[in-house]
């Protein structure tokens, strides 16, 4: 969800940024854990960690800040757990055409990140509550430009229809959360920068974790030219980012 300061280079396709290497070093999470039951009990009884992606929001420190959620829905199909994201389209001002969850800034008369991930589910894609049972929440996650954004994580009844927000939302898909809570499909990549500053040029590294995935559609707006009429073309979505991370905290969540 943060979009990159003005004082760094934005990132605007991640695609032909090198890949460094990928975490395939590392375990899976166990398939056991990846069941409804077994995430109610980790949610009931969380452990005490950090998160291993805070964000980056202490980059440029005395900004008000914002607050947001996003819901992480985990769709309980008879093949195992899918997470539904969305791609946004490609016309809007900020992230155009990125994965992101359902989400979006508090509203005072939320009360709570729980409310403000299920009414801004239902707005964007119509996900009705009724389909929705949260089980719990992810650390907060800090952008650059200072949104702290509480992640909701949600099993999903399968029944639920869709409605995009033709506006925000250019389509959803779902992908197992097996094949995202693997580090081998972890890609890491990172560049050097050096830009004109006031007092000489300012450089540095970004890095971001990336989580491709080639699949079907859900649902599709048709609000994008580029988009296949048919949700069952498949194509490559790229997770990227702040998505990305938010997902890389729930490994850490689930495999500790």
């Amino acid at each position: 969800m943060s979009t990159p300061s003005p004082s760094r280079p934005a990132i605007k396709d991640p695609r032909v940024v090198p890949v460094a290497g990928t975490d395939a070093h590392l375990p899976a999470v166990p398939p056991e854990r990846l069941t409804p039951a077994w995430l109610r009990q980790r949610f009931l009884h969380p452990p005490d960690i950090d998160p291993e992606i805070p964000g980056d929001g202490g980059i440029f420190p005395g900004r008000t800040t914002t607050q947001a959620a996003v819901l992480v829905p985990l769709v309980q199909r008879a093949s195992g757990l899918q997470v539904l994201l969305t791609q946004r389209t490609a016309h809007l001002r900020d992230h155009a055409g990125q994965v992101s969850f359902p989400g979006g800034r508090a509203e005072p008369e939320d009360g709570s990140p729980e409310r403000t991930a299920l009414r801004e589910a239902q707005e964007e894609i119509g996900l009705e509550e009724h389909h929705v049972d949260l089980i719990g929440q992810l650390p907060v996650y800090r952008t650059v430009t200072a949104y702290e954004v509480t992640p909701v994580v949600a099993l999903v009844r399968p029944d639920f229809s869709l409605r995009l927000d033709a506006f925000e939302v250019a389509e959803a898909f779902e992908v197992p959360l097996a094949f995202l809570m693997n580090p081998a499909h972890h890609q890491r990549h990172s560049f050097e920068y050096e830009v004109p500053g006031t007092d000489g040029p300012l450089m540095g590294r970004r890095q971001f974790l990336s989580m491709p995935w080639t699949g079907p559609g859900l649902a599709v707006s048709n609000a994008d030219p580029d988009v296949a009429l048919t949700a069952a073309s498949p194509k490559e979505f790229f997770i990227w980012g702040a998505t990305a991370a938010m997902l890389r905290n729930l490994y850490r969540f689930l495999q500790v």
